[in-house]
């Protein structure tokens, strides 16, 4: 029986150590795999800059009985406004009119039951925008805000919020993908120093959110699709990028 119970104890003490065994292997490959797997690390670069051009956007209407009757006082318009913005110093050639846009109005008829028996053509809607594109931002910011002596001449205008560009966008985007590039491998040897490890080749490099938003502003930042803001002056650029090296 004590020889019986000594057979068994030895199995099971052996059984138990064959099991310790295979999980230390299983833990140092596992381990050796991921290790295997390289290293990686997400770099950021910011900067502000100052928009250089601008994009200001207004329309007018008119209505007459008539087309010609509407088109006269639009015509008439147009040429108010354009006037007025060549006496404020914009350059005739930045200055675009778009094609006139043309809707009839209607007059719903309803008979003394209150049914709906028909329509009768009253007049003419008239319509047609205005596009400003400069790089004297100042003086179109300016012009865009202060337009009552147009409004007071009879002109039916309706003022757009500029739209703010930078014209050197792919440079400065090359600066800053540089900038991150540099800073996402900084971390990596930082990383792989105080592991122990030791950096090899570059094995993959993708570049993460790209968008502009405004300065000191709450605009929702770091979205999926990214964010390119237009309507403020000074922005602020975020461009992010992951590397991924092989680690020894």
């Amino acid at each position: 029986m004590w020889m019986r119970s000594h057979v068994i104890a030895i199995g099971i003490a052996g059984v138990c150590l064959i099991v310790a065994v295979a999980l230390a292997v299983n833990g140092f490959v596992g381990y050796k795999q991921n290790a295997g797997g390289g290293i990686r690390a997400t770099g950021s670069a910011t900067c502000d800059f100052s928009s250089d051009l601008i994009v200001w956007r207004g329309s007018f209407s008119a209505y007459g009985q008539s087309t010609q009757e509407a088109y006269e006082i639009i015509k008439r318009d147009a040429g108010l406004i354009k006037e007025y913005l060549l006496a404020h110093g914009v350059p005739e050639e930045s200055i675009v009119f778009s094609s006139v846009n043309i809707n009839p109005d209607y007059r719903q008829i309803y008979n003394d039951a209150g049914y709906h028996i028909g329509s009768e053509l009253v007049g003419y809607s008239l319509s047609q925008r205005l596009t400003i594109q400069s790089t004297d931002v100042d003086k179109i910011e300016l012009i865009s805000r202060d337009i009552t002596d147009l409004i007071g001449s009879g002109v039916n205008f309706i003022s757009e919020s500029p739209e703010y560009y930078y014209t050197k966008l792919g440079e400065l985007k090359l600066e800053l993908i540089d900038a991150a590039t540099k800073d996402a491998k900084e971390r990596i040897d930082i990383m792989a120093e105080k592991a122990g490890g030791r950096v090899e080749k570059l094995l993959s490099a993708t570049l993460g959110t790209f968008q502009i938003t405004a300065q000191n502003s709450a605009e929702d930042a770091y979205l999926a699709g990214g964010a390119f803001n237009t309507w403020s002056r000074e922005k602020t650029m975020f461009i992010s990028v992951q590397l991924h090296y092989a680690l020894k």
